[in-house]
């Protein structure tokens, strides 16, 4: 089974990881497999992590062309130390993230992710725990509010909140065109705006269904824990809040935070560069893909080397 989702920044993600015969490398969000063939065609296994279902016919198409050299283990990003360990490898070499979305999900109607398609209101990326459709129907205006500033970006949340509000007492939310509608009407309609009105509270519900921001850095964490000395790590995030934390992530590990962190009272073991950066700053689509794959104008690539210094975050976890 192939499929028509083009993986963002391939060449610059096979770039930094380097995979050659005999490396090990995880792709924690295995999606359509784009990223794990292309390692996989340069000799390296791949361990991928997919806490999604419908993504197993993919990985059973990529299981019959590398038989002896790929697994896919269902879990999120915060499983990864616990799948390395299940799958039996000795020595990590690399860990892959494409954070977000997929086009793949997003054109999925019945996924709920999108209010371009009518659907119902899910938007899990796994078949387990609350919808879109539980808090919407059940949470309260200040929390509502709070995750559509927070995660969306939404100036008018409150607003956007009080009508959830109102309309839920005559009829709970069921369809994502439903709750596209209320929203585009709290905040006077589209009016010429260059995106749907409902573009920052879709995303803001679905970064809170899948706890995105909490997976990203518990993955970050259980990544560092797990990669070899040498091993790289390789993030491609689409959003500014997901690239923060990860700028944040690799400027503590390198010790380059800002004043004060070095003075902690921590052993001062604990406080060497757990990582490198391969290089200062994110990489960016070209031209020719930004053409040929709209979705890569906002994809930022960020990458580090694991240093022998012990994880600064199993240092955390033990109070220091």
């Amino acid at each position: 089974m192939t499929s028509s989702h083009a993986p963002v920044l391939l060449a610059e993600v096979i770039e930094a990881l380097a995979p050659k015969p005999g490396d090990v490398i995880i792709d924690a969000t295995f999606g359509a497999g784009g990223y794990t063939r292309a390692i996989l065609e340069r000799g390296a296994e791949v361990v991928a992590l997919d806490r999604d279902p419908t993504v197993q016919p993919f990985a059973e198409a990529v299981a019959r062309d590398f038989p002896d050299r790929f697994q896919l283990i269902r879990t999120p990003f915060s499983g990864l130390a616990e799948a390395f360990a299940e799958s039996g490898k000795a020595k990590l070499d690399g860990a892959v993230f494409d954070i977000g979305v997929s086009s793949m999900q997003l054109d999925q109607a019945e996924r709920g992710f999108s209010f371009m398609r009518d659907g119902p209101l899910d938007m899990r990326m796994s078949d387990e725990g609350e919808t879109a459709a539980d808090i919407v129907n059940t949470w309260d205006h200040g929390p509502l509010a709070h995750i559509f500033k927070l995660y969306g970006d939404e100036r008018q949340s409150g607003r956007v909140a009080a009508a959830i509000l109102r309309r839920r007492v005559e009829q709970p939310f069921t369809r994502t065109l439903d709750l596209a509608e209320v929203v585009e009407k709290a905040l006077g309609g589209r009016r010429g705006a260059a995106i749907h009105p409902a573009t920052r509270v879709f995303q803001a519900l679905r970064i809170a269904v899948n706890d995105e921001l909490g997976e990203l850095e518990r993955g970050l964490e259980a990544a560092e824990a797990t990669l070899a000395p040498g091993g790289r790590l390789v993030v491609v995030t689409f959003h500014s809040l997901e690239d923060r934390m990860v700028k944040a992530f690799l400027t503590e590990r390198t010790g380059n935070a800002p004043g004060g962190s070095r003075h902690a009272p921590v052993a001062v073991e604990t406080r060497k560069p757990s990582f490198d950066l391969l290089f200062k700053g994110a990489r960016e689509a070209g031209e020719a893909e930004l053409a040929a794959n709209p979705r890569a104008r906002s994809a930022k690539l960020r990458a580090a080397v694991r240093t022998d210094a012990p994880a600064w975050g199993a240092a955390k976890g033990r109070g220091a």
